[in-house]
């Protein structure tokens, strides 16, 4: 009884080091994910998958593994690292308006952020010079777009054209362009859809101002609906992705795509009924635009991709 009982007065502390650690890394995975924000690595994964079948050169051979590559390379690591920039940036305005957020609330350090952007750019970098050096070109631009649409003293961020569009290209045309020349060169067509998609994610970024107009107008940051109100920004987002997609409609006919033109066509067409509901009342009707109009115009940018690819 006695070696049993001297036995287990030894080895049960040395034990507790190894939860505390195995929980610390658990806390620090946890809260390094919900810094890079999950629920906005769609956007440029989507763009990167799209640009990818544009190319025509996706098979199912090899190039599935390059496929994932790029994706996993667009959405968690380099739109992540763009959301944990913006929140550095953010910290201190953070910290008056949400303290409860991870950086001002002291649940994650700034040595955790230079840390986990450093892993994040390594990362990134390695991927985009493993998938050719134009893929590392728009990689590396799509960086200088995020520094400045965070960081002073550009801070695109404050208004709501320059901000957008930073992260309309980013998004969408970068990380399609990327997606293409990692398959195959990139071609004019190709470009141009890739342009005019950013041009109507333009719109879609204005969407996520609506519910901040009250504290955008407090911190002077000029958005699309403080600096026009509600109904007219709403008239914008819709007009932006509209015009976008026609433009795509026409020259995917003048190409001679005209199943791709076509099903981009009906899918515009659908999304007059969110367009009319979202300018209606666009905050309360942000999360339905979400789930309808723009999630038919992302559809529509996969038609646009395999007709090209055609």
């Amino acid at each position: 009884m006695s070696d049993t009982s001297d036995r287990t007065s030894v080895t049960a502390p040395s034990s507790l080091p190894v939860t505390d650690r195995s929980q610390s890394r658990w806390s620090w995975l946890r809260n390094s994910i919900q810094l890079m924000k999950p629920v906005t690595w769609f956007a440029p994964t989507w763009a990167f998958l799209c640009g990818a079948i544009a190319s025509g050169a996706l098979g199912w051979d090899e190039s599935i593994g390059r496929l994932l590559l790029g994706m996993f390379m667009a959405g968690p690591v380099l739109c992540g690292l763009s959301q944990v920039v913006n929140d550095y940036a953010d910290r201190e305005v953070d910290a008056i308006n949400e303290p409860h957020r991870l950086i001002p609330s002291g649940k994650v350090s700034l040595r955790h952020v230079y840390i986990l952007t450093a892993v994040l750019t390594w990362i990134g970098a390695s991927i985009a010079l493993f998938l050719g050096r134009n893929v590392a070109f728009f990689v590396a631009l799509g960086l200088v777009f995020a520094l400045a649409y965070s960081l002073r003293p550009v801070r695109g961020k404050r208004n709501g054209w320059i901000g957008n569009a930073l992260v309309a290209i980013s998004y969408e045309g970068l990380a399609w362009m990327a997606g293409h020349a990692a398959f195959a060169p990139l071609t004019g067509e190709s470009v141009t859809v890739a342009l005019l998609y950013s041009l109507g994610a333009h719109g879609i970024m204005t969407v996520n101002d609506f519910k901040s107009i009250k504290g955008d107008t407090l911190m002077g940051i000029r958005s699309i609906p403080v600096q026009y109100g509600k109904v007219m920004a709403a008239r914008m987002v819709v007009t932006t992705m509209g015009v976008a997609q026609i433009a795509v409609i026409g020259l995917l006919y003048h190409w001679g795509h005209p199943v791709a033109a076509t099903v981009v066509l009906i899918l515009l067409a659908v999304q007059s009924i969110p367009n009319a509901r979202f300018i209606r009342d666009p905050e309360n009707n942000e999360v339905f635009f979400n789930a309808t109009a723009i999630m038919l115009y992302v559809w529509g940018m996969l038609a646009a991709a395999i007709g090209l690819a055609a």
